[in-house]
This record gives C-alpha cells, structure tokens and sequence, in this order.
C-alpha cells in the first residue's frame, strides 16, 4: 500500500512540465494585470526651474488648508451646482459605484477646479484620459493619481511627500494649481498648456484626446431654470 500510494504521488515527466508551463502562464497573467492596473495614458511634466516668487505662488496655494467647501452668494448659485453635481454623479457612477465617494471626488473636483480658474469640465476630461479615474494610477513615467502628476513636483512646491499624490485632495489640488501654472506661461492658450501638461507641448495626440473626451463626455449646459 506504501509502494502504491508514493507510485500515484509521483508525477511522471511530461506532468511536471505541464504544471511547470502552467505556473509560468499565470505567474505572466498576474503581471500583466498588474501592469495594466497600475499604467495610465499620461506623458509626464517636464521639471523647469521657477522663479523664487512663483515657487512661492504656487506653495501657498498648495499648503491651504480650508476646507473644499464652496460658498454659494444665492440661492441660484447653490442649486445650479446641486444640478452639475447630480448630473456629474449619474455620469461618473459606471466608474464610481460608491455614492459617498463619488460625491466627494466631484466635490472635490468642483473646488480646486474653480479655484484654480478652470473649466471643470475639461479637468474631468483630463482625468479621464490621464488616469480613467483610477486614484492610484501610475504611468510608465511614474506620474501619480487621478491628474497624473509628477513626484518631482512635491519637492519643489510641496512637502517633499510623493504618497500624498495617492490621497485624492492632494492630487486634484497639484493638478489644478500645475495646469494654472501652465495656462499662464503660455497666456491662455489651451492647446499648449495641455501640451505642457503631458509633457508633449506643441503635438497634438494629448490635447485633441483631452478636449475629445470633455466635449464628448462631460460637456454640460446647466438647466434653464439655474441658468444666470
């Protein structure tokens, strides 16, 4: 019983490289996953030295600690942004299932954006092709989150701390002050701030894909009744 019990223990040959060939192909399964996890779409920001005043500029609008509450002057205010936000919500819930969540990114969202002076529209088109609103997204070139931004940037207008681009306020608020920092630099232009953004200024792959999806996605007309 001995001998037949250790006989049907033993693999032959051919069974050994079958169950080695199968431990490879879900060893290089598990890292593709992982790697498609982890990838995002995004180019990767260009380090340029600053100015002393606009490193400063930049620091202090990223070390504000209020909170991302919106203050609304009337009653109109308050209900066309209930509106975007109900509307925003139904569109983001395929890729944010959780309620709570949802809402607090687009909260979120809606605050850095507007104080940042950006469409909030085009930011969310920007998350979508940089990161398919996935928080801990990681490109190829190691940019962060869901505004894919770059780790160099704590260093020079944050705290030094790279893992904050992974908590979501941080992250849209470095998104929204980078992407003013570019419009200025570049007056304005759109085009080329986008291009600055990815790290591509002057091709056109990012910015079309960019306003694409803001236009085809989240474009947004506020009901007559909240309209100014």
């Amino acid at each position: 019983m001995l001998r037949l019990r250790g006989a049907s223990m033993k693999q032959s040959e051919p069974d050994r490289c079958y169950e080695l060939r199968r431990r490879c192909t879900l060893a290089l399964l598990g890292s593709a996953a992982l790697v498609l996890v982890r990838e995002a779409r995004a180019g990767a920001q260009i380090y340029e030295p600053l100015a002393d005043a606009v490193r400063n500029a930049l620091a202090a609008q990223i070390a504000d600690t209020r909170p991302p509450v919106r203050n609304f002057d009337t009653h109109q205010g308050r209900m066309a942004f209930v509106d975007w936000l109900d509307a925003m919500s139904d569109r983001l819930r395929a890729r944010k299932a959780d309620d709570l969540t949802r809402l607090d990114f687009l909260r979120t969202l809606d605050y850095e954006a507007t104080r940042a002076g950006l469409d909030r529209q085009m930011v969310l088109g920007l998350i979508q092709v940089e990161s398919a609103f996935r928080k801990y997204a990681i490109s190829n070139a190691g940019a962060r989150g869901y505004m894919q931004v770059m780790p160099f940037w704590t260093k020079v207008i944050g705290d030094g701390d790279a893992r904050r681009l992974f908590d979501m306020r941080a992250n849209l608020r470095y998104g929204c002050v980078i992407l003013r920092h570019y419009l200025d630099l570049e007056n304005g232009d759109l085009f080329l701030a986008l291009g600055r953004y990815n790290g591509s200024r002057g091709r056109r792959e990012y910015p079309d894909a960019v306003i694409d999806a803001w236009k085809k996605n989240w474009s947004y007309e506020p009901p007559e009744k909240t309209r100014a």
